[in-house]
């Protein structure tokens, strides 16, 4: 399939740039995904909206303060943004201006309390990165101590407050990026879901290149998916064998690790492994039945796979509608409920 089939006119002036108070205010679209029927609701609105016996998965990665500003030796301008942990200090990484930071550059952090040596240029055109702290901290206290939330390049206002960039349930930092469907979720949601009689699951997957490389190939079959890292632990593969109602992923994120760890209909491999599955048109679900995400942007793998568990045309006929009803879209915009 070409690549142009995913692409949808998006102005700015559509791209939420700050989080909504509170968190559950926002919009949320619901797709019927074999009538085409398309309504509109407050996502306060989600445990009304599930049924009991349904299990929600989620995933439970946090993110990391993984964007990192410094200074080249010549004293120019450097970025790094954390991709994944290779151990022992060493880190794969997206660095910026990539062309001046070939293997052997050095950038230095924090006037010097941190330096990192670029000892690989890997395939992707991300690094390896070697970090060694030049004080009495350490290499993982430094990187939180200077490092920032890592946001989307077009977001372009700086966030008061951390959190909200991560979802109220995260737990095992990793991420380069949050799964952002996720952020419309507060504690009290998860209350009346249970009250509805909807369980939850958890699994991790930690986001990374993979989630938001733009496809950038003239046929999607052609775009190469980079690893990331997830886990299903025994207690979410026993919640989704016994649910005895739909398996509603949150998040694509979400959807990746399920159907990554899946060996049949609603089973499931547990355990933790790395992945590139590639989901689109054509792609046999084997555990997902319903999804929750947010509006993504055009010709990326996102929208392909959103678009291959509701089909290219009824998304595209979403998308126009949410546009034309002024949802906001991407990171902190609204969500879209797919049955």
């Amino acid at each position: 399939m070409r690549t142009e089939s995913f692409d949808y006119p998006l102005s700015e002036c559509r791209i939420a740039q700050s989080p909504i108070e509170p968190r559950d205010a926002s919009r949320l679209l619901v797709l019927d995904r074999q009538s085409g029927r398309i309504s509109h609701h407050a996502f306060r609105d989600l445990p009304e909206l599930l049924a009991p016996g349904d299990l929600l998965v989620l995933n439970d990665t946090r993110v990391l303060p993984a964007r990192l500003v410094g200074t080249k030796p010549t004293g120019g301008r450097a970025e790094a943004l954390l991709l994944c942990d290779l151990g022992g200090d060493r880190w794969e990484a997206m660095v910026f201006p990539g062309r001046r930071l070939d293997v052997g550059a050095r950038i230095r952090f924090g006037d010097g309390a941190l330096e990192a040596e670029v000892l690989a240029r890997d395939p992707g055109g991300t690094r390896t990165l070697q970090f060694r702290a030049n004080e009495g901290e350490t290499v993982p206290a430094l990187l939180h101590r200077l490092g920032e939330a890592p946001l989307p390049p077009y977001i372009h206002a700086p966030l008061a407050d951390r959190e909200r960039y991560q979802t109220v349930y995260a737990r095992l930092e990793g991420s380069a990026a949050a799964p952002t469907a996720g952020l419309h979720f507060t504690p009290e949601t998860f209350e009346r879901l249970a009250e509805r009689g909807v369980r939850t699951a958890r699994v991790t997957l930690h986001v990374g290149l993979a989630t938001f490389r733009p496809v950038k190939v003239e046929q999607i079959e052609d775009h190469e998916m980079h690893e990331e890292w997830y886990e299903v632990p025994e207690e979410t593969v026993a919640a989704v064998a016994a649910a005895p109602g739909r398996v509603v992923a949150l998040g694509t994120t979400t959807v990746r690790a399920l159907e990554s760890a899946a060996v049949g209909l609603r089973q499931i491999q547990p355990g933790a492994g790395r992945t590139r599955l590639y989901i689109r048109p054509g792609f046999p679900f084997q555990i997902v039945d319903a999804l929750i995400t947010n509006f993504h942007l055009p010709r990326s793998s996102l929208l392909i796979l959103v678009s291959a568990f509701a089909g290219l045309e009824p998304v595209r006929a979403a998308y126009e509608a949410a546009l034309a009803a002024g949802y906001r879209f991407l990171s902190f915009g609204d969500a879209m409920l797919i049955m």
